[in-house]
């Protein structure tokens, strides 16, 4: 069955990313080599999927800035219930107002960079298996899940990143914590982790899709879990801290980190579990993508 025609530009992308631009294909070239020219190729991919996306996204700017405009306000309800939280009572579990906001913009950073990456695998049982779009995917000499989470994004979730970074420095000049060099390695080392955890995780249930066809997806009730990293997990109850640790990683993708930038102890301290825990969850996620592939049989013509 033959594939519907691309249009010029995507021939030019396709040509260029499958090694007929005069060097040799990828898999002749030397390891090191062959890693380096893939990352190119990748990285230049992305920046066409998301300058192009992000032209036409911008080109309806009612809807756009309505969308922003949603986000935004959906943001800072939520922000709003830890403010209002907090004139009730002076601390929560030990933890005062400032420390909770540190920690909830910390956790706003990572959650913004998964927001605008993973429309699509929150609507992949719908839009990529029922309706047959996974096999267009497929046809394309570019790693199918590359395509998948790079394909539309969620560009108004800017917003939660610009939040999460002006909750952190307001919250830090409160507490009087200096944002040294070390500091601001350890924001962007555990953000990138945090990042890889959340995509992991919705990754996981993504896949689910390829066994098992529903237009939802399990994605709702864990999507509404993350707020619960917000907070300290030292207010909940051990087994809840547990789920949140090795179930559902999401209170250690945001609490032990912010705890580390913060120069507070708590016990145990599994800080340095957070890249350990991202690199895992990422494996165990690439790994079921890969055999969900292979299972996938297409919906037909």
């Amino acid at each position: 069955m033959a594939a519907d025609q691309p249009n010029m530009s995507t021939n030019e992308q396709m040509t260029r990313f499958a090694g007929r631009d005069g060097r040799p294909p990828a898999d002749e070239e030397p390891g090191l080599a062959r890693i380096l020219t893939g990352a190119k190729r990748h990285a230049l991919l992305f920046a066409d999927y998301f300058t192009q996306y992000a032209k036409v996204r911008v080109s309806y700017r009612g809807d756009f800035f309505i969308s922003l405009a949603t986000s935004f306000a959906a943001t800072v309800f939520a922000l709003g219930f830890v403010i209002v939280l907090f004139k009730k009572v002076p601390q929560i579990g030990g933890w005062r107002f400032e420390e909770v906001l540190f920690l909830y913009g910390f956790s706003l950073i990572p959650y913004g960079f998964f927001n605008i990456i993973s429309l699509n695998l929150y609507e992949f049982g719908n839009n990529y298996i029922i309706e047959g779009k996974f096999d267009r995917v497929l046809l394309r000499p570019v790693s199918s899940l590359f395509q998948v989470l790079f394909e539309t994004f969620r560009i108004e979730s800017v917003q939660e990143i610009a939040t999460g970074t002006f909750c952190m420095v307001y919250a830090s000049r409160q507490l009087g914590i200096p944002w040294t060099p070390a500091r601001f390695a350890m924001l962007f080392f555990f953000g990138a982790c945090a990042s890889v955890i959340y995509v992991s995780v919705f990754l996981m249930l993504t896949t689910v899709s390829f066994w098992f066809e529903d237009r939802i997806g399990v994605h709702p009730p864990v999507w509404n879990m993350m707020a619960f990293g917000r907070y300290p997990l030292t207010i909940y109850n051990p087994i809840v801290q547990f789920f949140l640790c090795w179930i559902i990683p999401f209170g250690l993708a945001s609490f032990y980190p912010s705890v580390r930038m913060l120069g507070r102890t708590v016990s145990p301290a599994y800080a340095p579990m957070v890249p350990v825990v991202a690199a895992v969850f990422l494996t165990v996620a690439i790994s079921l993508w890969n055999l969900g592939t292979r299972h996938y049989s297409s919906t037909g013509s």
